[in-house]
């Protein structure tokens, strides 16, 4: 281990224990947040949206361990998202492909993977140009969101050709309705399709979103990484890739994520309202995404702030340390919902997975390609 490396290794030891601990507060059911000042678990017990990240998690501890009874561990919260696969959201790209992108030689999950990626393609509309938001957790079917996107990108690429053009498109026609608009400073997260009168933006979440944001950029991040790992000539994918590089492009300028805070606030309209570190650590992933698919020297910026991200995350002022008052290895200041004044300022599963993600693939424990 380099020593400009010894940071990120130190505290992806302190999240891989906290996860340990987790496990045994929880059993068999499934972390959401944790109370900051003593780390206990608000959870649910099929899961909700996030099941997939505590999922995500046991499996980069076990990549990490080797250990036989993690890999069961594992395996067995994994093939409890199984309801899921056939649920009426699009949030099962979150649940379902982060669930299982990392546990490579589970002929279970890979199961569970081809049956959520084959129930995402019926579930098009091409109509619509969209896997719609779907009915599972209340409201309006017909909506397109920015969190509906990414995961669900690279599970549709797993329905064989047909899956692919969905992805595309799915993906395209969000892009085209957040994307800021002339005279617009931020994306707009949440769209409904009335019949009559089209897509409407929806009231809530509003502009100004941070953690929305962050899922447009990964999901863009994730489509230019499966373009760019793909063996096909570069004139039979240009099309598509130029206008998701666009996209990223616009993102990073108008969203200020190579310039702005480190750690945003959840609501960019409110600087002085609660952080999400959750936002600041999916950002931290999808940089180093594109960081591996795009050009020189734009690929090093993206990397630098990356890692200035992380540096930040896992520094006390986020994450505690085993000396503190609290338990230790837990990313606090993320944000759930700062409308409603939900969990505020708390370890998310979402956020803590998506750092321990983006620092094993600091460390070259993971392969980003492919996750």
């Amino acid at each position: 281990m380099t020593p400009d490396r010894a940071w990120a290794e130190e505290a992806f030891e302190l999240l891989l224990r906290r996860v340990g601990r987790t496990a045994g507060q929880v059993a068999d059911r499934f972390p959401l947040h944790a109370d900051p000042d003593d780390g206990r678990w608000t959870t649910t017990g099929r899961g909700s949206w996030a099941g997939g990240f505590w999922a995500g998690l046991l499996w980069l501890r076990a990549r990490r361990t080797g250990r036989a009874e993690d890999r069961a561990s594992a395996s067995a919260v994994t093939a409890r998202l199984a309801p899921w696969a056939e649920a009426d959201t699009a949030t099962r790209g979150l649940i379902l492909w982060y669930g299982t992108a990392l546990a490579t030689g589970d002929p279970a999950a890979d199961e569970l993977r081809r049956r959520a990626a084959e129930a995402a393609l019926a579930s098009w509309d091409p109509a619509l140009g969209v896997v719609p938001w779907g009915a599972a957790f209340g409201g309006a079917r017909l909506r397109a969101r920015a969190d509906g996107v990414p995961g669900l990108v690279p599970l549709l690429g797993r329905a064989g050709p047909a899956g692919e053009a969905a992805a595309a498109a799915h993906l395209r026609r969000h892009l085209d309705l957040c994307l800021p608009r002339a005279g617009a400073s931020r994306p707009c997260p949440a769209w409904s399709w009335d019949a009559v009168r089209g897509w409407e933006p929806d009231a809530e979440p509003a502009p100004g979103w941070s953690r929305g944001e962050a899922w447009l950029l990964l999901a863009a991040a994730d489509a230019m990484t499966e373009a760019s790992s793909r063996s096909r000539p570069a004139h039979a994918r240009a099309g598509g890739a130029d206008r998701t590089a666009d996209a990223v492009e616009l993102l990073l300028d108008r969203c200020g994520i190579l310039t702005g805070p480190l750690v945003p606030p959840a609501d960019t309209g409110r600087p002085d309202g609660p952080l999400d570190t959750s936002a600041a650590a999916i950002t931290a992933v999808a940089l180093l995404k594109l960081a591996r698919s795009v050009e020189a020297p734009r690929a090093a910026v993206c990397e630098a702030r990356a890692e200035a991200i992380l540096r930040r995350l896992t520094s006390p002022t986020h994450l505690t340390r085993p000396d503190g008052p609290r338990p230790a290895g837990m990313l606090l200041d993320g944000c759930y919902d700062a409308d409603r004044g939900t969990a505020v300022r708390h370890e998310l599963v979402w956020g803590t997975f998506f750092l321990a993600l983006a620092l094993s693939a600091l460390l070259g424990g993971v392969d980003l390609t492919r996750v």
